[in-house]
């Protein structure tokens, strides 16, 4: 038997190889250094911004509240120049004041006007966290803020100056308007509309501050968060909580994963802070100029509890007519659940992850429709298993194409082993090869196009269930949340790519996956070319994956959530079940044969694919030929 031996091109293949991985390598380490380099300078500068906002604070905090308004605004006046004047103001004492309505509560707070605390009604932490309820924001993890520059070149932060609260009733929504005053009829107002939703409108104007703002500058908006641990998994949510943010009439897009991420788009309309389930949302009418929108991690390999996932930020100019600041927006607070998003008729739909092309189509066509009906006649675990069957079975007709081109091709197997056998010439092989196939009325790519045409499906689910808010702490079987990992057996260590814990529906995912993969392996290997000179052995690349996909399945799903690797795990059991039902019924192997004899008595006549084939099949010979003279 001939030694295999590596041949000239596989050496010089491996050696780019490596020489583009200790490229990427360096490069990587390039880009670290410039990125870490970058951030320095900008923590300088954010240092001092910081300690220069303090200064402001302070003085404010520093008047003496027993002095007479007139005494209190010359102890300001050096820093707050007119703006002293809301230190005057009973607001100036602080507090907060709170608009509710039956599915969110919102805390305003009288220092910086902005929002200090959301608390979604309806919905709560993790499970193993006592059941509190999710707070979007609390604690200053959040801060909304305008930044102002005066005609005498002061820079003021709204967020340090104190906004005069009225609250009152139209119809049944509650208005809140917080204003900062420069003066008796002078000031900037936050206006809150709240009616019986998620949603709020959100309105910024001003009145007499063209004679207080330097209006050859723009005031500079600021909204950043510290997006809170609200799940079980860490990675998990982590993973799916980001910025995602619509521009230039209707586009949208996201900022990437990872620390000291960016985007400055353009003409932009909304700027939401998915965290995995939940959303903050910031909508304008008229579309802020541009925006420098940024992500840094703060969740690290080495932490095992964290109080945070990420810290997004927002930097965006708003514009002044006419020295005034007027802009109609919107805030929303709450779920990120498609059909309620999609409700708003906003492009809100796009902050959940439903894919994008085909993929999204699926999502939003077929599987959500689907899915939401099932889940209101039973348990979502239970809907998941016959969500699963319905698709494998509207699926089945093209299954049953894919085994029985399989099933042709294993009857001419001998035949195509003696082509091999007989031409040595790979050009010549092939051209008989495709004779071959035109008189048995064969099409070797048969057994292709349906497994393509399913793969839409596959990749639309790992796009779904991670994103359906529907399972998020629904239980099934030994599952207490089909949103997260479905924890069997804590470890008392950590194995790298694997975790701390055992989840039991992977481990039954990749036992169906490696059964499944068994039991078409000689199909497969029937499909397969011989192998080539020079070519990898197709039949061993096959056998090792039956062995890497399940390990694979093990690794990767132990810390996604149990919904989608239940629906892995029935999606293989139901394809077996419906791969064993044609083959048992509907192929037979005898009959096959019999035909294929049949056809190769016909006349044949070659296809449009056939016809191309053998056309290139000759241009390469005689491309051969010519170089041989």
């Amino acid at each position: 038997m001939e030694e295999k031996k590596f041949d000239k091109n596989s050496i010089i293949g491996f050696a780019l190889i490596f020489i583009l991985v200790m490229w990427m390598m360096f490069n990587s380490k390039q880009n670290e250094e410039k990125e870490a380099a970058a951030k320095a300078k900008q923590e300088q500068i954010d240092k001092k911004q910081k300690a220069k906002q303090a200064k402001t604070a302070q003085t404010v905090q520093a008047v003496d509240t027993t002095a007479s308004d007139s005494t209190k605004i010359k102890q300001l006046s050096s820093t707050l120049g007119k703006f002293a004047y809301s230190a005057t103001l009973p607001a100036a004492k602080g507090g907060t004041t709170v608009i509710e309505n039956e599915v969110v509560k919102l805390e305003i707070a009288n220092k910086g006007g902005y929002v200090s605390n959301v608390v979604l009604k309806n919905y709560t932490k993790f499970k193993r966290d006592s059941g509190k309820l999710v707070e979007l924001v609390k604690n200053n993890n959040s801060n909304f803020n305008l930044e102002l520059q005066t005609s005498d070149n002061r820079v003021l932060n709204t967020k340090d100056l104190y906004f005069e609260p009225q609250i009152s009733k139209v119809g049944d929504a509650q208005v809140l308007s917080m204003k900062l005053k420069a003066g008796p009829n002078e000031f900037l107002e936050y206006k809150y509309v709240l009616k019986n939703d998620y949603m709020l409108d959100f309105d910024i104007r001003s009145q007499g501050l063209s004679r207080v703002l330097n209006t050859s500058k723009p005031v500079n908006l600021d909204w950043d968060i510290k997006t809170y641990r609200n799940e079980i998994s860490i990675p998990y949510e982590n993973r799916y909580t980001e910025t995602i943010f619509e521009y230039e009439d209707g586009k949208d897009d996201y900022v990437g994963q990872g620390n000291g991420k960016e985007e400055n788009p353009e003409a932009v309309t909304y700027v939401a802070y998915r965290q995995h389930f939940f959303a903050s949302i910031l909508m304008t009418k008229t579309p802020f100029k541009s925006a420098k929108l940024t992500s840094d991690n703060l969740v690290h390999d080495d932490k095992k509890d964290t109080v945070f996932t990420k810290k997004l930020t927002t930097k965006a100019p708003l514009a002044l007519t006419n020295g005034e600041l007027d802009y109609k927006m919107n805030w929303y607070f709450g779920p990120a659940d498609y059909k309620l998003l999609n409700s708003y008729d906003r492009n809100l739909d796009e902050v959940v992850p439903m894919g994008w092309g085909i993929f999204g189509w699926i999502n939003k066509f077929i599987f959500v429709p689907l899915f939401g009906l099932l889940g209101g006649w039973m348990s979502l675990g239970l809907a998941i298993i016959v969500f699963t069957f319905l698709i494998k079975l509207a699926m089945s007709p093209i299954t049953f194409k894919s085994f029985l081109s399989q099933a042709k091709m294993k009857v001419l197997r001998p035949e195509i082993a003696e082509l091999n056998e007989k031409f040595k010439d790979p050009v010549k092989r092939q051209q008989e090869m495709m004779k071959l196939y035109n008189k048995a009325g064969v099409n070797p790519m048969a057994g292709c196009i349906p497994a393509l045409i399913q793969l839409p499906f596959v990749y639309a689910s790992f796009q779904f269930f991670p994103a359906a808010i529907e399972l998020r702490q629904k239980s099934f079987l030994w599952a207490d949340d089909l949103s997260s990992f479905d924890q069997v057996l804590k470890l008392p260590f950590n194995i790298p790519m694997y975790g701390d814990h055992v989840s039991l529906f992977p481990i039954l995912a990749a036992i169906a996956i490696f059964f499944y993969m068994k039991m078409t392996s000689g199909d497969n290997a029937a499909m397969a070319q011989p192998q080539q000179e020079g070519m990898p052995d197709m039949a061993k690349m096959m056998k090792i994956m039956i062995y890497v996909s399940p390990i694979m399945m093990l690794i990767f799903f132990n810390s996604y959530g149990s919904g989608l690797s239940l629906y892995n795990f029935m999606s293989n059991v139901v394809t077996i079940g419906v791969m064993l039902v044609i083959k048992k019924y509907f192929i037979d192997s005898d009959k096959i044969h019999a035909q294929i004899q049949e056809n190769k008595q016909k006349p044949t006549k070659e296809s449009k694919f056939q016809k191309r084939m053998r056309e290139m099949m000759e241009q390469a010979e005689e491309q051969k030929r010519l170089n041989k003279k």
